[in-house]
């Protein structure tokens, strides 16, 4: 029996459509869309200009507003950095977080911090979700930029984006969202009062599409800010992210997308069963087992379990035929504990032994039975 995949947060597997649609752009259409002379390049621009479509159609922008980047991490960099870097001595020197945003945020952000900024990072409570009072006391006119995230990755609390930002743009400061995570699990809408953002990361990788590529959302398109690129060359992409296009990349991206649009609905709705499935039994079977953020508004695939007494490295090294994760993919291996559970309060000793497991578009019913019973059976062997 193979092992049954449960870390849908850390990455998806390429879905067999999107592969079928990027295969052409590797050896069929090949050219250099910035190439526009001949009819490969021109081929090229097109299927780029339509998965720039499909991605803005999937979080309701326009074409315009997508700029294309080498994934989530990029994105985040080039919204912090650049615009930090553009506004420094401009007057605003004050930028705004959450203590359980994704490294790729924290560490832009640290950086700043470095070179001048006031860094404030806004607590959360014991279901990991962003203090909106905090937020109001902090944020203000000498803000430039708020950056709080959609959804969070290892314990999956929905967070307040929409009072943060209205809050934010009260004081003329700019918001960004790192909505990685929640993109293609929940529905985003960005002509929607609700995500009245600035800024918006995305990642194929976590949509069902390919690994190194992902975008930016910029309202109202580049020219709307002062924003410095992260690379410096051919001008690609409107002059903020230079390098030869990924066409195939870009291509599965959009094809990522325009499934989402059609499953959506549907698939968070059967992948929410499920987990909720897993969970029941698990703590059925369990003695102590805590769930963490069970009370909050959540992904509809994410489960944060703490396992009372265990080492969850342990567990899951005698756990060979369930992958899942401690935590964020990027944090594995690292000595010290979750940020995220700490930050909600778990002790160290708690954050040590919990586990993370997210389920997806290609987990079946027949597996999460299998996942509770094996899962069930190592922990009475530890």
């Amino acid at each position: 029996m193979l092992p049954i995949y449960l870390d849908y947060n850390a990455t998806t597997p390429c879905d067999p459509r999107v592969v079928q649609a990027m295969l052409p752009y590797f050896s069929e259409i090949y050219g250099n869309p910035a190439t526009g002379l001949h009819i490969q390049g021109r081929k090229a621009a097109r299927a780029v200009d339509e998965a720039r479509e499909q991605v803005a159609a999937l979080i309701g922008c326009q074409p315009g507003e997508i700029i294309f980047t080498g994934g989530a991490t990029e994105s985040n960099n080039l919204a912090i950095l650049g615009l930090g870097r553009a506004h420094r001595h401009k007057g605003r020197t004050r930028i705004v977080t959450s203590a359980v945003e994704h490294k790729a945020v924290l560490v832009p952000c640290g950086r700043l911090q470095e070179e001048g900024y006031e860094l404030i990072v806004l607590p959360v409570d014991q279901q990991g979700r962003v203090s909106v009072d905090a937020a109001e006391t902090v944020i203000n006119d000498r803000t430039l930029l708020v950056s709080v995230q959609a959804a969070n990755n290892e314990v999956g609390t929905l967070q307040p984006v929409a009072q943060i930002a209205e809050i934010a743009h009260r004081y003329g400061a700019l918001i960004h969202c790192d909505a990685a995570q929640a993109v293609g699990k929940i529905p985003v809408n960005l002509a929607a009062e609700a995500w009245s953002v600035d800024f918006l990361s995305l990642s194929a990788h976590k949509t069902y599409g390919p690994k190194g590529v992902g975008a930016l959302f910029i309202r109202n398109g580049p020219r709307a800010y002062a924003m410095e690129p992260l690379l410096y060359g051919g001008g690609q992409e409107r002059g903020l992210r230079s390098g030869t296009t990924n066409v195939p990349g870009i291509v599965g991206f959009g094809a990522a997308c325009r499934i989402c649009v059609a499953e959506l609905e549907e698939e968070s709705r059967r992948v929410a069963d499920l987990r909720d499935r897993f969970e029941q039994a698990l703590l059925a079977a369990i003695p102590g087992l805590k769930i963490n953020a069970r009370e909050a508004d959540r992904l509809p695939n994410t489960s944060s379990l703490t396992f009372p007494g265990v080492d969850a490295d342990a567990l899951l090294l005698n756990l060979s035929g369930v992958m899942m994760g401690t935590g964020a993919a990027c944090s594995s291996g690292a000595l010290e504990p979750s940020h995220v559970l700490l930050a909600m309060g778990l002790s160290r000793a708690e954050a040590g032994a919990t586990v993370r497991a997210s389920l997806g578009r290609f987990t079946t019913a027949a597996q999460i039975e299998q996942a509770i019973s094996m899962i069930a059976s190592a922990r009475a062997q530890m």
